[in-house]
């Protein structure tokens, strides 16, 4: 039983390296006809890179999930008007961004995120969506079996934990608020921030100290 487990992920993991370098030729191919007609150059795409490293990315979603750690009332803002709360940090919410919902992760209550339909995604605060969200099969597989979905990234829940999917849209888009691990007693938010993963925030990671 163990071995079939092993090779359904080993499976599961080549489907997603496939999924990412064919995504990867594509932007690459792309990219390289529109330098050829004229429509963009190389200085287009570094601001373009410039601008998700520096300007919008997961650092601004762990820096809203750290805040929300140390500022109960804050939390309870992001909660009630997530769009509200992100703003008195000073970021922006933006395209893919103007209707977030925060949902929070308890003991017995755990969070995940998919995109059933296409891949919608809460650009401002996690940055571009990764491969595998895009992924037909993984968002087949959350609905059904969370749990393994979970086992695929290496997070095992404990038996009783329930889990909540909920279905982002264009509409609607959904930013999680992981439990914050034993151990960060006295941390600054910088150093809770740093402990965020963008997996954590949509579900499909724990964050550990």
């Amino acid at each position: 039983m163990a071995k079939d487990n092993h090779d359904h992920d080993h499976e599961h993991h080549d489907h997603l390296r496939e999924s990412e370098s064919y995504y990867a030729a594509r932007t690459k191919a792309l990219e390289s006809l529109f330098r050829e007609k004229g429509l963009i150059g190389t200085d287009t795409v570094d601001r373009v890179i410039r601008f998700f490293d520096h300007d919008m990315g997961p650092f601004n979603g762990a820096k809203v999930v750290a805040r929300a750690w140390t500022d109960p009332a804050f939390k309870q803002r992001l909660l009630a008007n997530a769009n509200a709360a992100i703003a008195e940090l000073g970021l922006r919410d933006g395209i893919e961004g103007e209707n977030l919902k925060a949902v929070e992760c308890t003991p017995s209550v755990h969070h995940m995120v998919s995109c059933t339909l296409c891949s919608c995604w809460p650009w401002p605060l996690l940055g571009l969506p990764p491969y595998w969200f895009k992924d037909p099969v993984f968002r087949a597989r959350v609905v059904r079996e969370p749990r393994e979905v979970l086992g695929d990234f290496g997070v095992e829940l404990d038996a009783d934990t329930r889990i909540e999917i909920w279905d982002s849209s264009a509409q609607i888009r959904y930013f999680v608020i992981p439990n914050r691990p034993a151990g960060t007693e006295g941390w600054d938010e910088e150093k809770l921030a740093s402990i965020v993963s963008t997996e954590a925030m949509q579900g499909l990671d724990v964050v550990t100290a």
